[in-house]
């Protein structure tokens, strides 16, 4: 067969490939060669805004890391080491039954080569040579809540210890609680009491206790067992080796725990002796501390003595003891620069003082009150009652409005020629001028309300009688918000603090302007206040930042402390923990606390202006604070209960205090025991913030023409009702009005609302009032009872012999009597 001649040619539809440039494919070098220097649009608004490229971001992120790294090493490196104060681990068993003193003889036996020491305090000291770290253990009263918390304060870490064969009861709950509220270092849990279980019972103890850490902690859970010496060598690794917690109100503060505690003075004062370590940051002797339940003090002087327990190797195995060594001052008060303890000032009573008033403004008030006369044409043989209930031609014609705007079919009169518009006007003039001859006269008669005849037709007697059964009946829908049914008392005078919202300001509070500087409180004036909080507080933060004597171990010297707390401390065996504190701090001023609901002892609602017991940051008082809304604007509504599962702001006198810093509520009961309703933390130290309360007056129509209507049972005096005139009224069905004038001298009033009233609506007077906290103050707190009651007779013994602790603590926890526990704790 024939090949064919026919040539493939390729249609218009065939693909199309993109040709290369001329040029082909360009490096960055030859990019930049063929630029010469001259740079983009694109690249020269990227420096303008300040845009980073792919590698100086990559460049950026790299040092941010490195930078964190760095200091996470170096907040990890601060403790424990020969130079830097031990970690301080409290140790905290979450059962009664639990014995802290077996875990602590695990922890300090299971390195040979570690040399164990005491304070006279109670603190454990373990310097393992191994880790090259110190490690120090405080165990508190078991009993004592305050005692917990205090310690945990100035801990570094918390050491759980969890039964394996028994529930957490109530009282290791509200601990619980407490420390996750107040601030929780970093956390180690173990548990203990599960050597004599089976090995599948084990287990499922070990599961159970992980869920309720998972539970109440954030962060996966690791649970260590303290059954044998590498058990106890894996927790103190952890301790040494971990990420240390961040706390605010502890770490940028110099704080001690007591190793040693010393009172100089034979009257009721004298001079405490406290030995410590400082933490944090420097502790100057010029400025003052506080100890929690104690109050504020200043200090004489700082020495400095060697290090009792340092890091060094003993050949044999044995506790050393502390030795008393020669003190060197380090810093010493001077009387010009130390801080005071003065927390308010005195006011000048002359100061801000207000001049008389003139003439003319008196001359105006008198004016306000008289009675103004007007002229109105009403018909003849009209009584001045009758010529009270007669529209004005204003009323008139405010009544037609709506009457003009439904007919569709009137005439506009701008459409009416201007000549045949005047004739008709002129017309109207002279037929009304020719009527008002015959059948009208002009009557003089009072502006405010003609009661010259108005008492003499109302018997008030009958609507007193009334208005008892009415507020009598049980089924009433009216709304008596207010009563101000008083006869022998003004409104005026019981309501002059309060404004009100005017007819063009609507019914929202929010258009009433306070001036903040304008005190109504007596009581602020003797307080202290920032211009400008934010700023005050960045300001102090950045005083006194170097870490010179962090990690020392001084003895400092406060002055003029009460003998009665010193012996109390000693009888109870609680730690005692001082801290440094901030300029400004001991100044009293306005404190507003955010405070959330706690589910675990909040179940009654909480009246504004109970006595509440608080824990602020370093800090536990009782005050009775007032509630608010915790929203946005420049005032807030007053909340008279603070209702389970609800936030809301707590307003107070206290101390100054810079945010963050963590808040705790307690509510007392009856029998003297705490239950914790909220926590929260702490949003500033301002008088600024407007606390508003509202109040309502309320009334009832007796006669209704259209949109005019008589108001009784909401004033009792004319006065009070030519004082609120001014004001808005709003009805329960959502009407709006106001006062137009007063009848008779008994409290009824004539009022014009924008429709026809229902007999049985209720009309509203909103009234609004600035709220203040009362001076409730008290810097003493009574200590809780005992967490744990003991029904042994023998659980009230203060000690135990030496011989009696070493046999006990051969038994296993489970076997334990309650009285080894309570005295092993104690």
């Amino acid at each position: 067969m024939a090949l064919s001649s026919t040539v493939h040619r390729a249609s218009s539809l065939k693909q199309q490939n993109k040709k290369h440039k001329t040029l082909g494919h360009r490096s960055k070098g030859q990019v930049a060669n063929a630029a010469k220097g001259r740079v983009g649009v694109k690249a020269l608004s990227k420096r303008a805004k300040k845009e980073l490229g792919r590698e100086q971001r990559r460049n950026q992120s790299k040092q941010i890391r490195s930078l964190k790294r760095d200091e996470a090493a170096s907040r990890k490196r601060s403790l424990g080491t020969a130079s830097n104060p031990p970690f301080l681990v409290t140790l905290l068993p979450l059962s009664p039954n639990i014995n802290p003193r077996k875990v602590l003889s695990l922890l300090s036996s299971c390195d040979s080569q570690a040399t164990v020491t005491n304070s006279p305090s109670g603190i454990t000291h373990i310097s393992c040579v191994r880790f090259k770290q110190r490690f120090s253990f405080v165990i508190p009263p078991v009993n004592d809540l305050y005692a917990i918390l205090d310690s945990v304060k100035v801990s570094d870490t918390v050491l759980f210890v969890w039964p394996g064969d028994e529930e957490l009861e109530e009282p290791a709950n509200l601990v619980l609680s407490s420390i996750l509220s107040q601030g929780l270092p970093t956390p180690v849990h173990a548990i203990i009491g599960t050597e004599e279980l089976s090995s599948k019972k084990k287990q499922a103890a070990k599961h159970s206790v992980i869920q309720d850490i998972e539970l109440r902690f954030a962060g996966p859970a690791k649970l260590h067992s303290l059954e044998r010496d590498q058990d106890a060598m894996l927790i103190l690794r952890q301790i040494g080796a971990q990420k240390q917690r961040p706390i605010f109100y502890r770490d940028n503060r110099p704080h001690l725990i007591a190793e040693k505690v010393q009172f100089e003075g034979p009257g009721s004062s004298g001079t405490l002796k406290v030995h410590g370590y400082i933490r944090g940051t420097t502790l100057s002797v010029n400025s003052l501390v506080h100890i929690p339940g104690w109050g504020d003090y200043q200090m004489t002087r700082i020495e400095t003595v060697s290090d009792p327990h340092p890091l060094e190797i003993k050949t044999n195995r044995r506790e050393a003891e502390m030795v008393d060594e020669e003190s060197q001052l380090l810093e010493e008060a001077d009387p010009n620069l130390q801080e005071s303890l003065v927390s308010t000032h005195d006011p000048d009573p002359m100061e801000g003082e207000q001049t008389w008033p003139t003439e003319e403004e008196l001359a105006e008030a008198d004016d306000r009150f008289a009675k103004k006369t007007k002229t109105k044409r009403v018909p003849k043989g009209t009584s001045d009652y009758q010529a009270a209930w007669i529209l004005d031609s204003e009323d008139e014609d405010e009544d037609n409005d709506d009457d003009e705007d439904d007919d569709e079919c009137d005439m506009d009169d701008s459409l009416i020629p201007i000549d045949a518009q005047s004739q008709a006007e002129s017309q109207e003039e002279q037929n009304a001028g020719d009527e008002s001859d015959e059948e009208y006269e002009d009557l003089e008669m009072s502006q405010t309300g003609g009661d010259d005849g108005y008492d003499e037709n109302v018997d008030y007697s009958a609507e007193m009688d009334a208005y008892d059964k009415m507020k009598g009946r049980e089924d009433i829908t009216v709304l008596f918000a207010v009563d101000a049914s008083y006869w022998d008392l003004i409104s005026v005078n019981r309501y002059d603090n309060f404004r009100g919202v005017c007819k063009q300001g609507g019914a929202s509070y929010r258009p009433i302007v306070w001036d903040y500087s304008v005190l109504f409180c007596i009581i602020y004036e003797s307080f202290f206040g920032f211009r400008k909080f934010g700023k005050a507080k960045f300001i102090t933060m950045q005083l006194d930042k170097k870490i010179g004597m962090a990690g020392w171990y001084v003895i400092v010297h406060i002055s003029e402390v009460p003998r009665h707390l010193y012996d109390g401390h000693v009888s109870s065996g609680s730690p005692l923990v001082v801290f440094g504190m901030l300029p400004h701090e001991q100044k009293m001023s306005v404190l507003n606390m955010v405070v959330k609901s706690h589910p675990l002892g909040h179940i009654r609602p909480i009246k504004s202006k109970d006595r509440l017991v608080f824990h602020v940051g370093y800090r536990r008082f009782a005050n009775a604070p007032i509630f608010s809304e915790h929203t946005n604007g420049n005032k807030h509504k007053f909340v008279r209960f603070f209702q389970p599962g609800s936030t809301v702001v707590a307003t107070m006198f206290a101390p100054i205090t810079f945010p963050p810093a963590s808040i705790m509520v307690f509510r007392e009961r009856p029998d003297r025991a705490q239950e914790l309703v909220g926590t929260g933390s702490l949003l500033s130290a301002s008088p600024k913030r407007i606390i508003v309360k509202k109040n309502v007056l309320s009334g009832h129509p007796i006669q209704i023409n259209k949109k005019t209507a008589t108001v009784r049972y909401m004033f009792f005096n004319r006065e009070d009702i030519l004082w609120f005139k001014p004001l808005e009224l709003r009805t329960k069905w959502g009407r709006k009005g106001h006062i137009k004038e007063p009848l008779g001298t008994h409290g009824h009033m004539k009022c014009y609302f924008d429709g026809q009233l229902k007999s049985q609506d209720t009309i509203h007077l909103n009234l609004y009032k600035r709220m203040f906290p009362k001076w409730t103050f008290d810097p003493h707190v009574a200590r809780p009872p005992p967490l744990y009651v003991f029904k042994s007779s023998n659980d009230m013994d203060n000690g135990s012999s030496e011989d009696e602790e070493e046999e006990e603590e051969d038994l296993s926890p489970s076997k334990k009597s309650k009285k080894v526990s309570f005295l092993s704790a104690r």
